[in-house]
């Protein structure tokens, strides 16, 4: 790529794409109207931006439908449910505040942003209000709302995500266990990972 073809300043930036206008202006708001509410509600999956001083970071999150809490049109709580241990969202948020939500619904091709800042709370009486499956999270991350918008379909429409015809065979791709083999030059992963996969993932779901 030649330096003189790359875009280095926002006026550069704006003079290519213009500012935005309409639409992409009005949609955003300070908070979770009713309407806004609904998506949230309904959206068994979101993917959660954090940053921290090592870098940027991106983790899915899914549950149940509602799992994600309006607590109020300028708050979201969500139950930290049981993962990998890495905790790297919550390494970030304990030392920068700064997040942004992405939600999908099923079969709806709108997505649906939040910014704000979070903080992570332990409150037992937080903690016990999520409790799903008989297991209480250890924390709940909550949100406080500064920006709120809906992105436009064309992204889902371009990808067909939700074309079930599309749909790839996982079998079709390397599995857990080979990547870890590959990785670890086979001292970790392997067949017995995969095939012990399923119950393990049965037993640690919540």
């Amino acid at each position: 790529m030649s330096a003189n073809h790359e875009i280095t300043s926002i006026e550069q930036l704006e003079a290519l794409y213009g500012l935005p206008s309409g639409a992409a202006v009005w949609k955003e708001i300070d908070h979770i109207s009713a309407e806004y509410r609904a998506f949230i509600e309904k959206a068994p999956f979101f993917v959660l931006a954090s940053v921290g001083p090592e870098g940027v970071d991106c983790t899915p999150r899914g549950d149940e439908p509602g799992f994600v809490r309006v607590a109020d049109e300028n708050t979201l709580m969500i139950p930290d449910r049981r993962g990998n241990n890495r905790v790297d969202s919550l390494r970030n948020i304990v030392r920068d505040p700064r997040v942004s939500l992405l939600f999908l619904v099923p079969g709806v091709g709108e997505t649906f942003r939040v910014i704000g800042r979070a903080k992570i709370s332990t409150d037992p009486a937080l903690t016990e209000s999520f409790v799903f499956a008989g297991k209480t999270p250890r924390a709940v991350i909550i949100v406080d709302v500064e920006r709120v918008y809906f992105q436009c379909s064309k992204a889902i429409i371009r990808s067909k995500l939700w074309d079930a015809s599309r749909h790839v065979e996982r079998a079709s791709l390397p599995s857990n266990g080979t990547i870890l083999a590959a990785i670890t030059q086979g001292k970790e992963g392997g067949e017995e990972y995969d095939r012990a996969y399923p119950e393990r993932l049965r037993q640690t779901i919540y």
